[in-house]
């Protein structure tokens, strides 16, 4: 059985739609107790305009006091050469990209079209080739869009294959709003993988139907073998209203443990981090997982 690789999200996709200001210290030691308990791929913040999403302000401070434990990475969001360029000064040695399949939430959310996106791109990867450094690509909006409703797999493969022709070395597909299910998910695989190999393709599903844990399950027996999660199951996009959290970290690894995959994560200890953020930002543990071993302590 084949080792699942799990994107932790949460410091950066996680956080990034609190209201609530949240200390650069506690962000810090959210991403380190998350490396303690086996976490090996953290995303860590966005190199965005502070004027477009405030939580993130503190990237630089963030990226420059990190105490990096070794085998881990820290990879951040980078729109654009400038973003690339203040990443790189911070110290951030893997970033990431993100294009979307909808025209109008490539608008909504980036400001351009999905062409112009490319564009933006390009200068990034260009210096990251010289530079070492590798890239991530998201794509948005895989099942449907918030503005334009249902998005075709079709439209998913071009934006993949081009964000993989660029230079990518993953393509992650995102269900930004939550809606897919397992038969639209296969459908989505079917058609992607097309084009792009399945290696190289990451799931990024979030559960505001419910369906993520299942929608993992869907793209694992297609051979999806990385997951993007987000302990506690914190997050949502800012430019999705009512997409709600992401899948949530302990839900994935309890389902991967039960499948006999091995991701290096340490369950009980994982909740445990859920359960300080979740004490941090004032609200109960939102994750099944995470409220069922919390409860289970008590019993």
């Amino acid at each position: 059985m084949s080792d699942v690789r799990i994107v932790e999200v949460g410091p950066r996709d996680g956080l990034q739609n609190e209201k609530q200001p949240i200390p650069t210290t506690t962000k810090l030691a959210l991403i380190d107790k998350l490396g303690a308990v086996g976490l090996r791929e953290i995303e860590t913040t966005s190199f965005v305009s502070p004027r477009r999403i405030p939580q993130v302000a503190d990237h630089t401070a963030v990226m420059k006091s990190l105490v990096r434990r070794p085998g881990v990475r820290y990879p951040v969001l980078t729109p654009n050469l400038r973003g690339y360029q203040n990443a790189r000064e911070a110290g951030a040695d893997c970033v990431a990209v993100f294009a979307s399949a909808s025209e109008a939430f490539s608008q909504k959310n980036i400001e351009c079209s999905i062409e112009e996106s490319f564009a933006r791109f390009a200068p990034i990867f260009e210096h990251a080739a010289k530079d070492g450094v590798e890239v991530r690509g998201y794509v948005s909006c895989v099942v449907a869009c918030p503005y334009e409703g249902p998005v075709a797999a079709e439209k998913v493969a071009v934006v993949a294959k081009r964000l993989l022709d660029a230079g990518c070395y993953e393509i992650s597909l995102g269900d930004t709003i939550g809606v897919g299910t397992p038969a639209t998910v296969e459908l989505l695989l079917e058609r992607v993988t097309k084009d792009v190999p399945v290696g190289k393709i990451a799931g990024h599903f979030h559960d505001t139907y419910g369906m993520a844990v299942a929608n993992v399950y869907a793209a694992w027996r297609l051979g999806v073998r990385t997951f993007d999660a987000s302990v506690g199951g914190l997050g949502g996009c800012p430019y999705a209203k009512g997409a709600t959290g992401n899948l949530a970290t302990e839900d994935l690894v309890y389902m991967l443990h039960d499948l006999g995959e091995t991701t290096g994560v340490d369950l009980e200890g994982l909740v445990d981090v859920a359960a300080f953020m979740a004490k941090e930002l004032g609200r109960p543990v939102q994750s099944r997982v995470g409220r069922a071993l919390l409860a289970k302590r008590t019993s």
